[in-house]
């Protein structure tokens, strides 16, 4: 679902300069950061502070994220609609998925550069993860081929300078989708939910993305099961870790001219 307003608005502004240069008023537009209140069966879940762009790949792909289905065929519905103060995004499961709705559901509210807020216990947090098993030889000169690439494909970026970008490149560099969001895991996310709902896996290429390499963004790779994460900046401690522990190869401080590259831990 990609809206009208293109996910900003305009805004007039009087440029400062460090001169006696009188003021210049110009416009400039802002993305859009709104409250999306996420349901599964009637039941509040989560609200997520994002941009309103393709908000049934954000179903998709928080639902896989958050381990509540295993594929995108076992969500029966998606209804997406303006609410008085933010949207709403009501999703339907079959009852043996709601069930798990019903004992991990609970009122979060995450702001956009934050995605763990509302977990309850740090067991929640460092939940147990599956070994990466996709296998995809990706070439070094792939992921330059696709840095090279993405800047011209973030369109809302271009027009904000402030959209956090995520794109599915297949193992020759080529950018297959992107997304973009407010939000670094709601672009990530929504990236999933694409690659998912047009019958793709993510086994079968590699995610790049345009921030840091956090924590949160590993294990969505993982549970994607990715074999290979590209990022624009550095990655945590916790986030190596976690990737190399898990089988996932992390490249990370990906720039035109270099990248730091670390491969998993075998077996």
């Amino acid at each position: 679902m990609t809206l009208p307003d293109g996910g900003s608005t305009p805004h007039s502004f009087s440029v400062l300069k460090p001169s006696d240069v009188p003021p210049e008023t110009i416009e400039r537009h802002l993305i859009s950061e709104t409250p999306i209140a996420i349901e599964y069966n009637g039941i509040g879940y989560a609200v997520m502070m994002a941009t309103q762009l393709d908000l049934e790949d954000f179903a998709i792909g928080f639902s896989l994220s958050e381990q509540l289905i295993e594929n995108a065929s076992e969500i029966t519905a998606i209804d997406c609609h303006k609410a008085e103060k933010g949207w709403v995004i009501r999703i339907q499961l079959p009852p043996e998925r709601a069930e798990k709705v019903y004992a991990r559901a609970r009122q979060r509210v995450s702001e956009s550069s934050c995605g763990l807020c509302g977990m309850d216990n740090l067991d929640e947090v460092m939940r147990d993860l599956p070994r990466v098993t996709a296998e995809l030889d990706v070439p070094d000169q792939a992921v330059f081929t696709a840095l090279s690439a993405l800047r011209d494909l973030q369109s809302l970026n271009a027009k904000t300078g402030a959209a956090h970008a995520a794109a599915f490149c297949s193992a020759d560099g080529t950018i297959l989708i992107v997304r973009e969001d407010v939000g670094r895991h709601n672009a990530l996310d929504k990236l999933i939910g694409a690659i998912a709902a047009s019958g793709r896996t993510a086994a079968n290429g590699f995610l790049l993305l345009t921030a840091r390499c956090s924590f949160e963004l590993v294990q969505k790779a993982i549970l994607a099961n990715c074999s290979l994460l590209v990022t624009i900046s550095a990655a945590t401690d916790l986030a190596a870790t976690t990737a190399s522990n898990h089988g996932l190869r992390l490249i990370s401080l990906a720039r035109s001219d270099s990248a730091l590259s670390a491969s998993p831990q075998n077996d």
